[in-house]
């Protein structure tokens, strides 16, 4: 049991540190700067408090990595209460002003009062790799999804027709675009001089996407304002988009070259439709350290996939969503719910049985996703690989 707390609220380029007593009072409240000696100084001043302390952050990674690895690699006791709980909380305490040092105050109160925080420990290195990389993928895929769109919102206003005619998450329109933009251009190529083009280009199906594009090439002769700009800048949004997709693939490949190197890429590949990508988020977003959870039930709460009650008076069994979870783990278990009604008989007779006792469709894969959760549970503590027969009575 500790004896002191500090709470750092968490900054860019400065934290703000607040130890306190057992009975609540402030025995230190410093601004540190985000470095190394200055975080080893702030140790060892709060250590000449009392070696019995217990430390809180309310961020658990980015700006706070420095700090929260100095603290581990020194065997400090470490937790996190999120941002939102502390902003939540600091409405309980006197004053309607914010602070760094009322935050840090809070956030040191909070974990003296509270022992069902999470307790934050070294990651290995290939789970903090899969972490770095998972995110940049996510951050590509946004950009391309944005570039994408703009792209869509280009073609329209000078080649509705087009655009209409073409699945632009596909390279081929993509690589199409980079070349022609306007109905003129292509009718003036032709069809067979735009297939052979593509095809030099490696595009699958050439024949039929210059048929496509020659086919809403003849419904438009109308050349609008600004065709000419607007086509230039569709060009440079579809090269865009294919150097992000090169992007996007290239760092495929590094996950699931580190994903297949981790202990449990085994088990987690074994279970239907989780491969090397969801596998990689799981990881980032779990550590593959059950212990962190304590319980299938806590695992399930933070992936969003286990409902919790918002009952009142004479109102019960309302269940609803979790208001906080993880999204990145919540995508792992509900898209992998997805695609094992496709792969896998167990699953996807439960799926059934859900849809035929009224569920909607949503409903019945969350129910599936809160199942399979047990069952990669039992996998991960046994060390076993995935078994249709195995699944079906560990699950219930």
């Amino acid at each position: 049991m500790a004896r002191i707390w500090a709470g750092t609220d968490i900054g860019k380029t400065h934290h703000h540190c607040v130890v306190l007593d057992a009975e609540g009072n402030r025995l230190l409240s410093r601004r540190v700067l985000n470095d190394e000696p200055e975080l080893l100084a702030l140790l060892a001043d709060v250590l000449a408090l009392d070696e019995d302390v217990a430390w809180a952050v309310d961020v658990a990674d980015g700006m706070a990595t420095l700090l929260i690895n100095v603290l581990l690699n020194h065997g400090q006791h470490l937790v996190y209460i999120p941002g939102l709980a502390v902003n939540r909380a600091s409405a309980g305490y006197r004053g309607t002003g914010k602070t760094d040092a009322k935050d840090a105050t809070v956030i040191a109160d909070q974990a003296r009062m509270r022992p069902d925080l999470t307790v934050l420990r070294p990651d290995d290195e290939h789970v903090v790799e899969l972490r770095v990389l998972t995110h940049r993928r996510a951050d590509l895929i946004a950009d391309r999804t944005r570039r994408i769109n703009r792209l869509r919102g280009q073609l329209t206003s000078i080649f509705p027709a087009l655009e209409r005619a073409l699945e632009l998450g596909n390279l081929g329109p993509l690589v199409l675009l980079s070349g022609y933009q306007t109905p003129a251009a292509l009718r003036r190529t032709g069809r067979k001089r735009l297939e052979t083009w593509l095809r030099n280009r490696k595009v699958r199906g050439a024949e039929a996407l210059a048929a496509a594009a020659l086919d809403a090439a003849e419904r438009q002769h109308t050349a609008l304002p600004g065709q000419k700009i607007t086509a230039q800048v569709i060009h440079t949004l579809a090269k865009e988009v294919l150097d992000l997709s090169e992007q996007i693939a290239e760092i495929d490949k590094l996950i699931e070259a580190r994903f297949r190197a981790h202990d449990l890429a085994e088990v987690l590949g074994s279970m239907p439709g989780i491969g090397p990508l969801l596998g990689a988020e799981f990881l980032a977003a779990t550590a593959g350290d059950l212990s962190r959870f304590g319980t299938p039930a806590r695992l399930a709460s933070l992936a969003g996939v286990a409902p919790v009650p918002r009952d009142s008076g004479r109102v019960s069994g309302n269940l609803h969503r979790p208001r906080r979870y993880d999204r990145g783990l919540q995508r792992v278990f509900y898209t992998s719910a997805l695609i094992s009604i496709r792969t896998c008989d167990v699953s996807r007779r439960f799926y059934e049985r859900k849809r035929a006792e009224g569920k909607r469709h949503a409903q019945a894969v969350l129910a599936l996703a809160r199942r399979r959760v047990n069952v990669l549970w039992a996998l991960i503590r046994d060390g076993r690989c995935y078994d249709p027969a195995f699944s079906v009575t560990a699950a219930t």
